[in-house]
């Protein structure tokens, strides 16, 4: 896919976005929105500026494999996403996405208050990089992620 994808972390109060650069190799953070009524305008405009082909969500699936409400709010703002960009949204894991972006940016911000607000974004790029790795592979025809 050419063109830039957005990463998606949503939360109850805060949903965090990144997006890949135009090959699909790279994610960084982009922006953290609030999750309120019009979140998905608010990210519609995100993706009208961008560019943006294609929409990654992050799903919170437990370990067992059984979906809660986080994942019922996942799906419910990916329905949204679709309308309101008529673009193709799909999910990806987000198990452990937080914890990870927490520790990358424990390395890089010292202060907690700055890392509060700049984890949702972290994660997202998180969540999007494990989705275009995977994407690569599978393209690569690793057996792996058929």
């Amino acid at each position: 896919m050419i063109g830039p994808v957005l990463g998606v972390d949503p939360g109850s109060r805060r949903i965090g976005l990144a997006v890949s650069d135009a090959l699909g190799i790279s994610a960084r953070p982009l922006a953290v929105v609030d999750a309120g009524g019009d979140a998905a305008e608010a990210i519609g405009t995100h993706v009208e500026e961008l560019g943006v082909k294609a929409i990654v969500v992050g799903l919170a699936v437990g370990l067992s494999g059984s979906e809660g409400d986080s994942a019922k709010r996942a799906r419910d703002l990916a329905d949204q996403l679709a309308a309101v960009t008529g673009l193709p949204v799909e999910f990806a894991d987000e198990r452990f996405s937080t914890a990870r972006a927490e520790e990358l940016l424990r390395d890089r911000v010292r202060d907690r208050r700055e890392r509060r607000k700049l984890v949702d974004a972290a994660a997202a790029a998180v969540i999007l990089q494990g989705w275009l790795d995977a994407k690569a592979a599978q393209e690569r025809g690793n057996p792996r992620y058929r």
